[in-house]
């Protein structure tokens, strides 16, 4: 009760609120901080003073009521559904956090990667933020995003259209959808997934909450795949808190011409890592055996070739042909080697002999239209 009060009392991720936390316990700090007892140490009157204008509308077990009729809950640091990575935030930690939803938030978190970026993105930004979604849906990880505009919904829609599992990450109360133009994805959210929030029911979002909102989408999952970003971009800073907590730190690159990629391209230059589509994102987060696939461009026959028999191919003219003589010369080989690897590429198919004179054969048949050293 007295963690729920507190959510409307201070502000998330105030370390000063995390130190007397730890030193008085959450119900000596509410009386504390609402004056029924001793202030807390090095608190100044000002915030003394703000406090206690807060005070005058706290009604926790109300809080608690609104959320239970949403089918929701609160939940506490040290209870059985609290994710205990949280904690890595130190002082920062999240007093509580209230949530909609019927999945447990501790166990989908364990398996969870989050996916940002920024909030004008393109058309390839919201594709790629879809597909990741989907992709990863499909494995078995679990997309959490802040439901904002662009990458963040897109990621959501594309997990929830391949059936998965998804948290929004709200810097507004959970009942309160922000923003408003995605009052149906984040209902279909919390209907298929969680809805989580660190401000108590009715909480209104701010620009400094959206940036402390980050910092718990960086802590909660394993890894933060940003796309699209521009350098002054909210999505960057949950990167960076990533990083800090040794998390993950992932960015998939765009185009060099583009505002929109500035922010991720420049992050990809330092400890970032680069990833195209969701196996690449397992493989750097998952388990031991998550390996994504070996990708290569088309095989074509000539890369079946020995690497002498190549050398011996590419040594010969496109203009008339080469006599053994003269592909042994440019190919660095001896005579016989030549002859011998000659007669393989024959066999293949590559070239054609008259006499001692050989010519390419053109990929389509016939002879001496190849490139040099093509089949």
């Amino acid at each position: 009760m007295a963690r729920a009060a507190l959510t409307r009392l201070v502000e998330p991720g105030d370390p000063a609120v995390g130190r007397w936390l730890r030193g008085l316990g959450a119900v000596e700090l509410l009386r504390a901080l609402t004056g029924q007892a001793a202030p807390p140490p090095g608190v100044s009157p000002r915030r003394l003073a703000g406090c206690a204008l807060r005070a005058a509308e706290l009604d926790p077990a109300a809080d608690l009521a609104t959320v239970a009729r949403l089918g929701g809950t609160f939940i506490c640091p040290g209870d059985v559904e609290w994710p205990t990575q949280l904690d890595d935030l130190g002082d920062a930690r999240p007093v509580g956090l209230w949530a909609r939803g019927t999945a447990s938030l501790r166990l989908w978190a364990l398996r969870s990667v989050a996916v940002v970026g920024a909030r004008a993105c393109s058309d390839y930004g919201a594709y790629v933020a879809s597909t990741l979604g989907s992709g990863l849906a499909e494995r078995g990880w679990v997309v959490v995003s802040g439901a904002a505009h662009g990458v963040d919904a897109a990621a959501h829609r594309g997990t929830l259209a391949a059936g998965g599992a998804t948290i929004a990450v709200m810097a507004s109360g959970v009942n309160v959808p922000y923003p408003r133009g995605h009052t149906e994805l984040i209902e279909h959210i919390t209907e298929h997934g969680l809805v989580i929030a660190e401000l108590p029911p009715g909480g209104h979002p701010t620009r400094s909450r959206f940036v402390l909102r980050n910092r718990v989408i960086a802590a909660l999952t394993r890894g933060t795949v940003v796309v699209e970003a521009q350098y002054r971009s909210g999505s960057l800073v949950t990167a960076r808190r990533a990083l800090d907590l040794g998390r993950a730190t992932i960015g998939v690159p765009g185009p060099v011409t583009s505002g929109l990629s500035a922010g991720v391209n420049e992050l990809l230059r330092g400890e970032a890592h680069v990833v195209t589509d969701a196996a690449d994102v397992v493989e750097l987060i998952g388990d031991i055996g998550d390996l994504a696939p070996v990708r290569r461009g088309p095989l074509v026959a000539r890369d079946t070739l020995h690497t002498v028999t190549a050398r011996v191919l590419d040594a010969l003219s496109a203009q008339g042909g080469s006599e053994t003589l003269e592909v042994a010369r440019d190919s660095g080989t001896g005579r016989d080697e030549a002859l011998h690897r000659l007669q393989e590429l024959l066999a293949l198919g590559f070239v054609e002999r008259s006499g001692d004179r050989w010519t390419l054969v053109r990929p389509g048949g016939g002879k001496g239209a190849a490139r040099r050293g093509g089949p």
